[in-house]
């Protein structure tokens, strides 16, 4: 696979995995271990060597997952994981960025990962409580420590990365972001780019959406994040479907599939720009990372970009509790 600079020097594949979806937030969770253990590794095998955890995934029984698929791979790999939520009793209850909370987590973090050294580190979201230079200051020590390579945020603001990146360099922004969900572009991807910061999409597809899996007459189990996302709800998703279909029209004469277009229309973006799409099977890792080598003319990369407002998008990408933790 083609691979890709976040930041300095930061070289990762062009496409990611995210891994959250393993341990949580899509229905059930696969019965047994040892199976995502294999599609961890298979990524691997098919050129993916950015991986993306969190401790407060599980919570973290990611990160061990993680930790155990990639340890025989471990000098192939880059490891992103990210601090910044209060857990207590199994669930996250707030935010906590205070530079004792960074490091407590930095060093379990490490134990669960079974590394030496994390290379990403993510702010998972700001926290107003705790100025960014305390922030950027906590990790800048980890990284002279050599526990910490990178430091990144998630869902920030561009004013934010500016304040963060004056106190220590921020080698990736990670924010949703999507042909469906356009936010970072007025102001965070301009900032990035003028700083020299990579970007890191989660959610590239839409939680699906724009994989043409996912439609108004679909089910969703019980637990799964999209039950409570205003985007998701039947209406929104009827409403939605036009989007997807354009998409699936240019795929289906690309011989590609929605999904490869929506990655392609990323990666084509910015040439720092790196989707994490996640998923639980092999052959949608063998999707995803087709992406990599699908060409989008300019006129179509023009038509995909006036897609969303023309169209329109109906429904928010958070619910209320969740847009109350944005950057703004």
């Amino acid at each position: 696979m083609h691979t890709r600079t976040l930041g300095r020097n930061l070289r990762v594949s062009a496409i990611g995995l995210g891994a959250m979806g393993m341990s949580q937030s899509y229905g059930p969770n696969p019965g047994d271990r040892s199976d995502m253990i294999a599609v961890l590794r298979g990524a691997v095998d098919r050129g993916v060597t950015f991986f993306d955890t969190a401790e407060v995934y599980g919570p973290y029984v990611n990160e061990e997952l993680v930790g155990e698929a990639l340890a025989p791979v471990r000098d192939q790999v880059v490891i992103a994981t990210k601090f910044g939520f209060r857990i207590e009793n199994g669930a996250s209850v707030g935010l906590n960025s205070r530079p004792e909370q960074i490091r407590a987590v930095a060093t379990a973090s490490l134990e669960r990962l079974g590394v030496e050294t994390i290379d990403l580190f993510y702010q998972h979201r700001v926290d107003p409580q705790v100025p960014i230079e305390d922030v950027a200051g906590a990790v800048g020590e980890l990284v002279q420590e050599g526990k910490v390579r990178c430091f990144g945020l998630s869902e920030a603001s561009a004013e934010t990365i500016r304040r963060a990146h004056s106190v220590h360099p921020v080698t990736a922004v990670q924010s949703e972001y999507s042909l469906w969900t356009r936010d970072p572009e007025s102001q965070v991807l301009p900032t990035c780019a003028a700083l020299g910061i990579g970007f890191v999409p989660f959610s590239p597809l839409g939680k699906g959406f724009l994989t043409g899996a996912v439609d108004a007459s679909t089910s969703f189990a019980a637990g799964d994040v999209r039950t409570t996302i205003p985007r998701f709800t039947a209406e929104n998703r009827a409403a939605n479907q036009a989007l997807v279909e354009h998409i699936a029209t240019l795929a289906q004469a690309k011989d590609a599939t929605p999904g490869q277009v929506a990655l392609a229309w990323l990666l084509a973006q910015h040439p720092s720009i790196v989707p994490i799409p996640g998923t639980r099977r092999i052959a949608r890792i063998e999707e995803n990372t087709g992406a990599a080598q699908l060409p989008l003319s300019a006129d179509e990369l023009s038509d995909l970009n006036e897609l969303a407002g023309r169209v329109g998008v109906q429904g928010d990408r958070y619910n209320e509790h969740h847009m109350s933790l944005l950057d703004k």
